[in-house]
């Protein structure tokens, strides 16, 4: 079965001056203020498209790597993943650098790399990503 999400944004003005809302839809769990400042410099208290789709990215991430390791007989204690999305203002979107933290018992650092490697591969958003570099720093806690 396909699932669609939807989020949806409300702009109100210039690029540099306006200032919108996006809402994730589909879930209803939420709604964000967004600017281009928020983009172009940081804003506490806004968020910008690049932190959506490091969120996209950590938590599909986390999934596929789950996935693998407990397909291997190696479910994970916890997994902690961080996506860094880099924006330059002229470029666009930079790259993706995915941070891992992990705990899976009897897993060697060797193997982990293999299975984190695999899941950044394969990992739907990753895949959706495949016009920016994604690195990867995975490391057992």
């Amino acid at each position: 079965m396909a699932v669609t999400s939807e989020a949806t944004t409300l702009w109100f003005g210039s690029l540099t001056e306006g200032s919108g809302t996006t809402s994730l839809d589909s879930s209803d769990a939420a709604e964000f203020p967004v600017t281009w400042a928020a983009r172009s410099e940081g804003a506490a208290g806004k968020t910008n498209p690049e932190e959506l789709l490091g969120a996209a990215h950590s938590a599909c991430y986390s999934m596929a790597l789950s996935h693998a390791l407990t397909g291997a007989g190696h479910a994970p204690e916890s997994l902690q993943v961080t996506a860094a999305v880099t924006f330059q203002a002229g470029e666009g979107i930079t790259g993706s650098h995915l941070l891992v933290s992990a705990k899976v018992p009897g897993l060697s650092a060797e193997e982990f790399q293999r299975f984190a490697d695999e899941a950044k591969s394969g990992c739907p958003v990753s895949k959706a990503l495949a016009g920016i570099p994604i690195t990867l720093e995975a490391s057992l806690a």
